[in-house]
């Protein structure tokens, strides 16, 4: 083992130091209503029959992906906020950096599924009971988890074999790939071509099926002579779309161009929408712009 440094120091946003009271609240704040909103829309798909249907069986693993994928950032950078100490061992530091990537990559997965089941929906309605059996849905969450937790196991190794001898702060809010290889006394070129190449492949092949789903979908939407019938239609995958837009925006913006062109704020500006701020947003969408969603949770809060 070549690596010297033993840990880490978590730097967070060292140029806020004097809103760190007011960030830790307002972070807190963000992080408490998103376990929360996640919380209250799984248990509302599992206590209501009527939403235990494919659709809702799918964002019910999102919800559940949400709630782990920010759970594995946000209680540590809260201690940056607070603690004297902000350091991270190596180890913690590559189980991080591999949970969040393994986390964020079954969230792709997941997306796209759930794009696939709309498509169905929308496009083949006859058939949709048949070939979106819940064997199937299961089956779509599955190989959104294992995919997930498989795709970083060769970028998350080859940072582990680099080089650190030092220095050891991390100019970020998280043990992230990119500031960990500017750290690195070795040299990082193929790990980060490599690191680029299966995080561009991920992306691009995940968000191109999800392109195409929906192009079949607003074109099946637009031939449909009812106004009344189109709305309805489109009300279906509204929220789905309106969080793959938020989701992919980012990072895409993120990954998918060579890490060395990207300041460290701007990533961090772009890992705050896409780490903190989409997770508390899903349930919002989906709570407002799922009328069946909207109504389930009505009935769960007046139950309680």
């Amino acid at each position: 083992n070549q690596t010297f440094v033993t840990e880490f120091i978590i730097l967070g946003f060292p140029s806020l130091k004097k809103l760190y009271p007011f960030l830790f609240l307002l972070f807190l704040f963000i992080y408490v209503f998103t376990v929360t909103g996640n919380i209250i829309i799984f248990i509302t798909v599992l206590t209501n029959y009527k939403l235990q249907i494919p659709m809702f069986y799918l964002l019910n693993h999102l919800s559940a992906m949400e709630i782990w994928y920010t759970s594995v950032i946000v209680p540590k950078m809260l201690s940056t906020f607070v603690a004297n100490s902000r350091a991270i061992s190596f180890k913690n530091c590559m189980t991080q950096l591999y949970l969040f990537s393994s986390l964020g990559a079954s969230e792709c997965y997941l997306l796209t599924a759930m794009a696939y089941d709309r498509y169905l929906a929308i496009c083949n309605p006859l058939h949709y009971s048949s070939k979106m059996t819940n064997t199937t849905s299961h089956q779509l969450a599955s190989v959104a988890w294992i995919g997930g937790f498989i795709s970083p196991i060769l970028p998350v190794a080859l940072i582990c074999k680099l080089v650190f001898c030092g220095p050891n702060q991390v100019n970020y809010f998280y043990c992230d790939a990119q500031p960990l290889l500017k750290l690195s006394c070795s040299s990082t070129r193929f790990t980060e071509a490599a690191i680029s190449m299966l995080a561009t492949g991920l992306i691009f092949s995940s968000f191109l099926l999800t392109v195409l789903s929906y192009i079949f979908i607003i074109s099946t939407i637009l031939r449909i002579s009812s106004a009344i019938g189109r709305k309805k239609a489109f009300s279906t995958c509204a929220s789905h779309l309106t969080v793959v837009m938020i989701y992919y925006g980012t990072i895409t913006a993120m990954y998918m161009q060579p890490m060395s062109k990207f300041s460290l704020d701007i990533n961090k500006a772009l890992s705050l929408l896409y780490t903190v701020v989409t997770p508390m947003l899903n349930p919002i969408i989906y709570s407002l712009r799922n009328k069946e969603m909207k109504e389930s949770v009505k009935k769960l809060f007046k139950r309680i």
